[in-house]
């Protein structure tokens, strides 16, 4: 699908920013990005684009269901293209998210919902260290 095509399928108007970053997300394959990454890939590919613009850009997607946010902490935010339901592992030495199939982990034993809520998603992040360190 045509990025134009898929900002306008989400509501969004397509922007020659957002057509921009979006090319450089959408295409095709799935990836865990920091706004930091997408500054460097929209520099790269000779886009000329303030991180400001990269960060609301980024959090516009997510508003409208292309992307997930992911906060591994207060300093750490990553974007992902995979918005379908699954898991990651975080590796901690080198910053990488890789994904779990969300089917290949089941939570059991959930607290009680308050009356008026619904669990709108469960996402397990499993962080992970080198034991030879």
């Amino acid at each position: 699908m045509k990025i134009e095509t898929r900002l306008q399928s989400a509501g969004l108007r397509a922007t020659p920013k957002r057509i921009a970053i979006g090319g450089l997300l959408f295409d095709g394959c799935d990836r865990h990005v920091t706004a930091d990454d997408v500054a460097i890939m929209a520099r790269k590919a000779g886009v000329r684009v303030s991180l400001a613009t990269v960060y609301n850009t980024l959090n516009q997607f997510v508003t409208a269901g292309l992307m997930k946010r992911i906060t591994l902490d207060t300093d750490r935010t990553y974007f992902d293209t995979n918005i379908s339901e699954h898991h990651h592992l975080f590796f901690e030495q080198n910053g990488v998210l890789h994904d779990i199939p969300g089917d290949s982990i089941r939570v059991e034993g959930l607290p009680e919902i308050p009356k008026g809520s619904k669990v709108r998603a469960v996402e397990v992040i499993v962080r992970m260290t080198d034991e030879t360190r």
